[in-house]
């Protein structure tokens, strides 16, 4: 096998190995930046030698054997500048011994590593967005040009952040351990807020030329199926599992031939994927035998298990949706829950009486340039004949959104109501 065969195949090789191998460096280094430097001059070395000798038998292992090596090294530098600088004339116990401490914990089993890494990642102390770029760097193993093409930032943008994140956890002396007690619940929400996020961000991108990317919503839902190996008593992480299979099974339904747009109730149904609704299903269930109590992502879950079911758009139980959004509301207020519940509403009621909410939400300032809302009034006025209204209300939205896929859909919905004025 030449060197240019060998490369991709052991740098996807790395891609998987890496964030356990990360966690494991950060355990015992208690530096993230520093961690993923050891990891990647553990990959320069596999890219030197694997060409010629082969793939090891456990490539992970190797990884970190070579990493370790490299981190006693630093380690055993900065133990000789030390006894320079402080003129020791005398060798250090050997139960004082970092190396020997560090070589210790080196050989520990990776253990809780990786949750760990992943509770460092999504620490409140960074912003939402270094957040999502470092979570995405070191658990989903991401390179910084892919994080920034999905993010439409430049890469050099993305790779200041992926510094500055990292420098802010170093800096902040955030201990690298899964927090206890009522810490552990605030920490768990933020993590599970990032992941989902990423997927968000796959299946309803914000803007660029593509109105879903499936890569994104493939890795969120394996660092889901990571949390919930590694969380498999806490209800929420299941309930995420479960949301994001079941959204995920309407992904190759949601875009036409060319990649534009096909909304929920147009759909074909038959090409959602059924494999994904049954797991989706089964974590669902895992969820509600957990719970105690109503939570965020049960019921959103609850709410995606309602399409699921439901062979044709007719046969979607529009009232129990209305209700789910109801008690989802009475969890955690937000305008654009009661938004979502306004649809279903409509659907349920009929559109004069989703248009009621809609209206009430006009003046909501969280929904100021939220797209969607002159979205859903539109639909709302477009059923009750308001073809006039409902063309201003889609030309608005079209403005407000940066998705070019979405804004080509709402103009040409525009574009159909304004000639459905002449037909009345």
């Amino acid at each position: 096998m030449t060197a240019s065969d060998a490369h991709p195949a052991i740098e996807a090789v790395f891609r998987i190995e890496a964030p356990r191998l990360i966690a494991g460096l950060a355990r015992v280094t208690r530096d993230v930046g520093r961690a993923e430097e050891l990891a990647q001059d553990a990959l320069v070395a596999a890219l030197q030698q694997w060409p010629s000798e082969g793939v090891p038998r456990n490539p992970g292992a190797w990884l970190m054997q070579v990493a370790k090596h490299r981190a006693l090294d630093d380690l055993r530098r900065a133990r000789m500048l030390k006894r320079k600088h402080e003129e020791i004339g005398r060798d250090l116990d050997e139960d004082d011994d970092p190396v020997a401490g560090i070589e210790d914990a080196l050989d520990d089993e990776v253990g809780d590593d990786l949750l760990r890494l992943i509770f460092t990642a999504c620490h409140p102390v960074l912003s939402v967005e270094a957040r999502l770029a470092l979570t995405l760097r070191l658990i989903g193993g991401l390179t910084t040009e892919e994080i920034a093409r999905a993010f439409l930032v430049p890469e050099s943008t993305m790779a200041q952040r992926l510094v500055r994140a990292k420098k802010a956890l170093a800096e902040a002396k955030v201990p690298y351990e899964v927090p206890h007690g009522p810490e552990l619940a605030n920490r768990l929400a933020s993590v599970l807020e990032v992941v989902y996020l990423i997927f968000n961000e796959g299946y309803a991108a914000t803007g660029g030329e593509d109105w879903v990317r499936p890569a994104l919503c493939q890795e969120a839902m394996r660092l889901g199926r990571i949390l919930a190996g590694l969380a498999p008593q806490e209800p929420e992480v299941h309930g995420l599992v479960a949301l994001m299979e079941l959204q995920a099974s309407r992904l190759r339904a949601r875009i036409g031939p060319d990649g534009e747009p096909v909304l929920l109730l147009d759909q074909n149904r038959a090409r959602w994927d059924r494999l994904l609704i049954n797991h989706g299903l089964k974590a669902l269930e895992t969820a509600r035998r957990l719970s105690t109590e109503p939570s965020p992502y049960v019921l959103q879950a609850e709410l995606a298990a309602c399409h699921a079911r439901a062979n044709t758009a007719e046969e979607t139980d529009w009232r129990r949706i209305a209700s789910l959004y109801g008690a989802l509301f009475a969890l955690t207020p937000s305008p654009v829950i009661e938004l979502n519940r306004a649809v279903a509403v409509s659907m349920a009621e009929g559109p004069a009486a989703g248009l009621v909410l809609v209206d009430a939400l006009a003046s909501a300032p969280a929904l100021k340039n939220y797209h969607l809302l002159p979205s859903v009034r539109a639909d709302f006025l477009v059923k009750l004949g308001r073809h006039d209204e409902a063309q201003a209300e889609f030309t608005r939205a079209a403005g407000m959104t940066r998705n070019r896929r979405e804004r080509d859909l709402l103009l040409g919905r525009a574009e159909t109501a304004r000639q459905a004025q002449g037909v009345n």
